[in-house]
C-alpha cells in the first residue's frame, strides 16, 4: 500500500512539474537540437507507426526553424535491427539533408538517450520529442542529466492506460537503475 500511494506521488509530482515543458509544435521555443527517442521497428526494417509519427514531427520542427539539427537515438544491438539507420532512412525520404541528421545508436533507452545526448555529443538544450505518455519522464531524465529540455509530443492524446502506467511504474524505479 506504502509503494503504492509512493509510486502515485512520484508520478504526480512529475507531470506536474514538467507540465508547462511540453509545448505545441508552434510554441515551443527554438533549440539547438531534437532529441528523437527510437520507438521500434515495423517489418522489413521500416519505422513503426509510432517511430515514424516521432520523425515526422521532428521534420515538422526542422522545417519551421525550430531545430537546427535532428539527434536520432534508437537501439541498434542486434544485427537486423537498427532503429537510427530507418529514422534516417525516412527523414531523407521526406526531404531532410543528412546533414542535418546525428545517429546515436546507442539510445537503448530513455535515460541512455539522454545520457549519451548530454555526454557524448554534448547537448544542452533540446526539444524532446516523443509521444505524450513518454514525456513526463522523458523530461524528468534530461533535466536530471544537465539538458534544458522542452517537448513537442507527437500528439497531445494520452497514452493507452497500459502505455501510461508502464511509464510511470519505469519513473518510479528511474533512481534504482543508476
Amino acid at each position: 500500500m506504502a509503494t503504492t500511494v509512493l509510486f502515485s506521488l512520484a508520478s504526480v509530482y512529475v507531470e506536474r512539474r514538467f507540465a508547462a515543458r511540453i509545448r505545441t509544435l508552434d510554441d515551443v521555443p527554438s533549440a539547438p537540437v531534437a532529441l528523437v527517442f527510437g520507438a521500434g521497428l515495423a517489418s522489413g526494417g521500416e519505422p513503426s507507426k509510432m517511430l515514424a509519427e516521432r520523425v515526422s514531427t521532428a521534420i515538422h520542427l526542422y522545417r519551421a526553424g525550430k531545430v537546427g539539427k535532428l539527434l536520432l537515438s534508437g537501439d541498434n544491438t542486434a544485427r537486423y535491427h537498427d532503429e537510427t539507420r530507418a529514422m534516417r532512412r525516412y527523414a531523407i525520404e521526406h526531404g531532410l539533408a543528412s546533414e542535418a541528421l546525428l545517429r546515436d545508436f546507442g539510445g537503448i533507452s530513455t535515460y541512455d538517450s539522454c545520457y549519451r545526448a548530454r555526454q557524448v555529443f554534448g547537448v544542452n538544450r533540446a526539444i524532446l520529442v516523443t509521444q505524450g505518455f513518454h514525456l513526463p519522464r522523458a523530461l524528468f531524465i534530461a533535466n536530471s542529466l544537465g539538458i534544458t529540455p522542452t517537448a513537442s509530443p507527437h500528439s497531445h492524446l494520452p497514452g493507452t492506460i497500459r502505455s501510461t502506467w508502464s511509464e510511470n511504474f519505469s519513473l518510479a524505479l528511474w533512481p534504482l537503475q543508476r
